[in-house]
């Protein structure tokens, strides 16, 4: 049976970046279409994806990543996609990492696979500060959720159809990574994580400052910690 797969990449200002992304695709995972959302860009990161192989979608104006996800995913939806992946546009996710998810999914058994840079205590180290506010959020999502998760803010995803439609639909616009996971929980996803490689972004430079790495881990926190003590006290409805 053929899988219509759809890789969806988020890019802003990644004119430097993008066609190496879109050709590494191209080169490993031959199978999937390729979907550049061009986020508001001010470069040439439109021309550049185009001109490397892939289909564009340019906003009028930036809307953030999560909006600009949730494009991918209202064209996943669509176009009757039954597995969309979901990638940086900065070269941090390799091609063929995203093509294990892709594999992942389509072994059945989960609706939602996270690509983990700690899921094997090893690979990936981000500077301190960050690796901890990441520790903070993926222990807190490990609460709400009952279960143990070690990568809360990975942007590289796959889901198969349930998610598409679900994500299509509504999709968060505030700490993107660890509210989707908490959103496909939520409306009964099976979520599973695997380990995967990542690397440092090929070119220009993080928005997540060591500042504001603090700030999102220290109120994503609070606001995670709310949720979950409404849960525990929300009333057993009645028979």
């Amino acid at each position: 049976m053929t899988i219509k797969a759809l890789a969806i990449v988020r890019a802003l200002d990644e004119a430097a970046c993008i066609g190496g992304v879109v050709r590494e695709l191209r080169q490993h995972c031959p199978d999937l279409d390729v979907v550049v959302v061009d986020d508001g860009s001010t470069d040439d990161t439109a021309r550049v994806a185009a001109a490397a192989g892939a289909r564009v979608v340019s906003l009028p104006f930036n809307l953030g990543m999560g909006g600009a996800v949730q494009t991918g995913y209202r064209l996943a939806r669509d176009e009757g996609y039954d597995v969309a992946v979901q990638l940086d546009g900065d070269g941090q996710h390799p091609a063929a990492e995203a093509a294990r998810l892709v594999a992942a999914l389509r072994e059945g058994g989960a609706d939602m696979v996270v690509g983990s840079r700690f899921a094997d205590g090893e690979g990936y180290r981000p500077p301190a500060l960050r690796r901890l506010g990441i520790r903070v959020l993926s222990g807190v999502a490990s609460a709400v959720l009952g279960r143990r998760v070690t990568d809360a803010t990975s942007g590289l995803k796959a889901v198969g159809r349930e998610g598409i439609a679900l994500f299509a639909a509504h999709h968060p616009h505030d700490y993107v990574e660890i509210e989707s996971l908490l959103m496909a929980a939520r409306h009964g996803l099976r979520v599973t994580e695997l380990p995967v490689a990542m690397r440092a972004r090929t070119a220009g430079r993080s928005s997540i400052t060591p500042g504001r790495t603090s700030v999102y881990a220290l109120r994503a926190a609070l606001g995670l910690a709310v949720v979950l003590a409404g849960r525990r006290a929300a009333p057993e409805p009645s028979g």
